[in-house]
């Protein structure tokens, strides 16, 4: 469903943030080509709107899979429309599909978005789509929230269909637990909300076999240590992901391991970004390939 949202007006620094191409090359495709002018407000301060963000997006596109700026610039927004929908059509081409789904975000399209996930799962499993396209896109997305370029709501409106096809994605699975399975248990810390990461590693763990008691986002510490003791998993596993809570990753994971008693697994884009204090029983995961080689070697 594509739902109308009010109109919302882009500075430069919005465009550059949201399509990844810096603004004095937005400014030189103008300037030499008259590719997408802004537009001006009543006291002529200039601004892009909706329209001029999916060209440009679309532009990009393009631009990223071969086509010279100099060729762009000489089509009209029919035929440049055209070619990015044979594109769109290449599943595997992470770039086009990361545009794809920002563009969804932005006009609220849930139904293109719905199929654009469809479409990458379709063609490369959620492993590989999880690893080249959506965990990108949410950092992105993130970064674009936290710097106010794009509102709340559409960081909100992404995150949920995401979170709504893993689930599916999960159910998907026969449920089979091997042998020598070991038990998760998975959690959020406090403060901590996003709970993408979490529910893939949930696909993973019952992919591979093993058992879990999945708890979600925002576990006190004292709570975390009473289910450890009533569950007796033999790993504990957290995501973390929240820009906010950077500076303090290592305090958290400090926090969380204080008296766990169990092996801890950490994930998540802070892992990836920063330094993690050497701890004996804790296991930083820094990427899709390094969750995926530990779960199966298990």
């Amino acid at each position: 469903m594509l739902y109308s949202i009010s109109v919302k007006k882009y500075s430069i620094s919005d465009i550059e943030a949201l399509i990844g191409i810096k603004a004095h090359t937005i400014r030189a495709w103008e300037i030499r080509y008259n590719l997408v002018p802004p537009k001006r407000t009543a006291t002529n301060i200039r601004y892009y709107a909706e329209e001029d963000l999916k060209l440009l997006l679309n532009i990009v596109t393009l631009n990223q899979n071969g086509y010279k700026i100099s060729r762009i610039a000489k089509m009209s927004h029919q035929q440049i429309t055209d070619l990015v929908l044979q594109l769109n059509a290449d599943w595997g081409n992470e770039s086009v599909q990361l545009l794809n789904l920002s563009n969804a975000t932005m006009a609220y399209d849930e139904d293109e978005f719905a199929k654009i996930l469809a479409g990458c799962i379709d063609e490369m499993g959620l492993i590989k789509t999880m690893d080249i396209v959506l965990f990108p896109f949410m950092k992105r997305v993130g970064m674009l929230w936290q710097t106010g370029t794009i509102d709340p709501s559409q960081e909100h409106f992404a995150s949920n269909l995401i979170r709504e096809r893993i689930i599916v994605e999960i159910d998907k699975i026969e449920k089979k637990i091997k042998k020598d399975a070991k038990r998760f248990l998975l959690f959020l810390p406090e403060n901590e909300m996003h709970e993408t990461g979490l529910l893939f590693t949930r696909y993973l763990l019952k992919k591979c076999g093993h058992e879990m008691l999945y708890l979600g986002s925002e576990i006190p510490y004292a709570d975390l240590r009473a289910v450890i003791k009533s569950y007796q998993p033999d790993y504990a596993f957290m995501v973390l992901t929240s820009l906010n809570l950077g500076k303090d990753v290592n305090k958290i994971i400090g926090k969380v391991m204080d008296g766990l008693g169990v092996p801890l697994l950490v994930a998540g884009s802070l892992i990836a970004e920063f330094d993690i204090v050497v701890q004996d029983h804790l296991t930083p995961l820094k990427n899709v390939c390094d969750m995926v080689e530990f779960l199966e070697e298990l």
